[in-house]
């Protein structure tokens, strides 16, 4: 992206219908307020019910939940196949605060776990045009704060971690229902398809240049790379969508897993599904469910028993603050379903501007 880019009327992006060739396109048709890309980051287990008996094994313990398993892996995000006019970049900021409890196998005689995080996501989206079909490249990159505390055999203990954790890349692609367009043809074409499928799909890279300590179980980076195919499809009907998007998260190994040790990871499926409302002031509305399974580890060729399966649930609202811009408001919450593993809240804001 070089200069100033494409101007606003030239992508389709004034706010005003179209007065010319018949077309009106209505307000809960517009891609704006656009939701940015943004990953919730929930907490589950790698280790099994057995592990250290020692006083540094709560810190260890808890050191080995939220990156190191699929903290990258759970995010519910409505709205990710809208059809975007050719040209458009969304530049975004997101603010989560998370707070859950950590339950353990009895056998480790930790109780009281508790995690507290704030993280914070730099996004930026470009809508491209992918011989003829609306594409889009996605960039997230995430900073956290971390704090993790609980009691082993009856004694505290507690550990903290700061900075930024591994981005992602994601390049995706809307195979049918979604042309390449710009300026009035892309307003013409919307106008003109108020019932609508989409069907996208993309691939998602996670980079290990977070940071990373080979001598802490507790990292911010996960020093391998993650790749994350997925298939969607939105159905529009008048105000209303209804999106389904399955994932496959695929792990690269870490051969130097705290302290030198190889840890791989099963691959991990997930899917969500959103129920969108638009309103004609520009305000959205959504309620979204996901659900994920697999993903079992495995350190230096000794199985972890670790499914990591969770339920997650949230709901969203957007609307406009001027011409540009737009805000975000969810809740996320996520629950385990195992003995062991982690109950969470999140709750977040976010903001973009498109130009």
């Amino acid at each position: 992206m070089g200069g100033r880019g494409p101007s606003l009327e030239k992508v389709g992006l004034d706010p005003s219908p179209i007065r010319g060739g018949g077309a009106t396109v209505p307000t809960h048709l517009r891609p704006w307020p656009y939701s940015p890309p943004f990953m919730v980051f929930t907490v589950t287990s790698i280790l099994p019910g057995r592990g250290p008996r020692n006083p540094l094994a709560l810190l260890a313990l808890l050191a080995a939940l939220g990156w190191q398993g699929t903290a990258s892996a759970q995010d519910l995000e409505p709205r990710r196949w809208t059809h975007l006019p050719v040209g458009m970049n969304v530049a975004g900021l997101t603010y989560v605060y998370t707070d859950g409890d950590l339950a353990f196998d009895p056998v480790l005689q930790i109780t009281n776990a508790k995690v507290q995080m704030n993280t914070g996501v730099s996004s930026y989206t470009r809508a491209l045009n992918v011989f003829g079909k609306s594409g889009r490249l996605d960039v997230i990159v995430p900073y956290q704060s971390a704090h993790w505390e609980g009691k082993l055999s009856g004694d505290p203990e507690s550990v903290r971690r700061r900075g930024f954790s591994d981005p992602w890349v994601r390049f995706s692609v809307d195979l049918r229902g979604a042309p390449a367009l710009q300026g009035k043809e892309y307003q013409q074409y919307r106008a003109a398809h108020q019932t609508n499928t989409i069907v996208g799909a993309a691939l998602g890279i996670m980079l290990p240049l977070g940071e990373y300590q080979e001598d802490k179980l507790l990292n911010l980076g996960q020093n391998r790379f993650i790749f994350r195919p997925q298939a969607g499809v939105v159905h529009s009907r008048g105000p209303w969508a209804y999106e389904l998007t399955g994932s496959v998260f695929l792990f690269t190994k870490n051969d130097d897993f705290f302290g030198g040790n190889e840890r791989k990871q099963d691959p991990l499926f997930a899917f969500q599904t959103h129920v969108i409302r638009t309103f004609k002031n520009q305000w959205w509305a959504s309620a979204s469910a996901g659900y994920s399974w697999g993903g079992e580890s495995e350190i230096n060729g000794e199985s972890k028993d670790d499914d990591r399966s969770l339920l997650l649930s949230s709901v969203a609202l957007g609307f406009p603050i001027g011409k540009t811009q737009s805000l975000k408001l969810f809740y996320l919450r996520g629950d385990k379903q195992s003995d062991t593993g982690s109950d969470t809240g999140n709750l977040g804001v976010s903001w973009s501007i498109r130009f």
